[in-house]
């Protein structure tokens, strides 16, 4: 590979066949699924070994993400992330399609995930970009529980009575902490930001059967483990959705704001020692460098990387954005 000054990279989609997906990535964010039967996931960037991304434009199209970061280090994902995270990148990005329920699950954190499959652990968050009408969502619990009566509730065939179920709208957002039990519910279409990790401990999956008449395996014993059992006030993210510019979510691992743009927003990243990942949920324009200008339309997501310390967002129609990065 030969030296390439970088620039914002956008990513081939990784499209997923899911039991429970439907056809709005492609009808809503124009991924391309083809003759796909259902299409739940598109992993718009992504380091899960065997899910490596692969740039899609400019002088790097063809070049997988690893690859990268081995060869610009921190002038790609920022001195400090480089330095946590060497060559694995740590976010993963995505689109969801919820056509049915998705299974009932829970992820384990970061020192189980380790124990177990010597992995990082998932805390992730949710952003609903288009809900049907009547759709919900669960996440938590209703109550504080324990292990027992989980247990009890679970082998009556009465663990839904235990679940938190949220009303889900346009614009919501949801933040779950590794542990806390949770679904997308039918007929949600949501951007989710997560740790890199693939995961998952499957609690229930409604009796579904594949194609093949298989039931999907469950993970009864490792979810214990992972479980947290306390109850939580507020399990919505309350945030004001006039603001052009506001933080959705700040953790360990990552933080992401919202911007709505509706004329040119100038911003300075000087101060970030990341990447920062944009993900357009609505509208058009382009994002201005000093190098040049780049594209971009609903359902496009870029990586800008952490050299470049300042752009403009020029939209031409009223746009609503992602930035997420990872705190220093």
């Amino acid at each position: 590979m030969s030296s390439v000054a970088l620039y914002p990279l956008k990513f081939k989609a990784i499209l997923k066949s899911n039991i429970w997906g439907g056809k709005r990535l492609q009808s809503v964010l124009q991924k391309p699924i083809g003759q796909m039967e259902t299409c739940g996931e598109s992993w718009e960037i992504s380091g899960v070994k065997k899910n490596i991304s692969e740039v899609a434009n400019g002088a790097l199209k063809g070049e997988k993400l690893t690859d990268l970061i081995d060869k610009y280090k921190g002038g790609l994902v920022g001195d400090h992330v480089f330095k946590s995270f060497g060559t694995d990148f740590p976010l993963l990005i995505k689109f969801i399609d919820a056509n049915q329920d998705l299974s009932i699950q829970v992820h384990p954190d970061d020192v189980l995930a380790k124990k177990r499959h010597n992995s990082f652990g998932k805390t992730e968050m949710w952003y609903v970009i288009d809900a049907e009408e009547n759709a919900t969502l669960i996440s938590g619990f209703n109550k504080r529980t324990n292990k027992d009566e989980y247990l009890e509730r679970f082998n009556s065939g009465e663990l839904m009575s235990l679940l938190n179920r949220e009303q889900a709208n346009n614009d919501d957002v949801f933040f779950l902490p590794a542990g806390r039990v949770h679904t997308i519910g039918k007929g949600l279409l949501i951007a989710e930001i997560q740790q890199t990790s693939d995961i998952t401990y499957r609690i229930y999956d409604f009796d579904r059967v594949d194609k093949d008449g298989n039931s999907r395996q469950l993970h009864i014993d490792e979810a214990l483990g992972a479980i947290d059992f306390n109850y939580y006030d507020d399990y919505k993210t309350k945030y004001d959705q006039t603001n052009a510019q506001v933080e959705l979510a700040s953790c360990n691992y990552f933080i992401c704001n919202r911007i709505l743009a509706e004329e040119t927003i100038a911003k300075d990243y000087s101060a970030v020692d990341s990447f920062v990942i944009l993900m357009a949920l609505e509208g058009s324009g382009e994002i201005k460098t000093a190098e040049g200008s780049y594209a971009y339309t609903k359902g496009d997501t870029y990586l800008l990387p952490a050299n470049i310390n300042e752009i403009s967002l020029i939209p031409a129609s009223p746009s609503k954005i992602l930035e997420v990065y990872l705190p220093s």
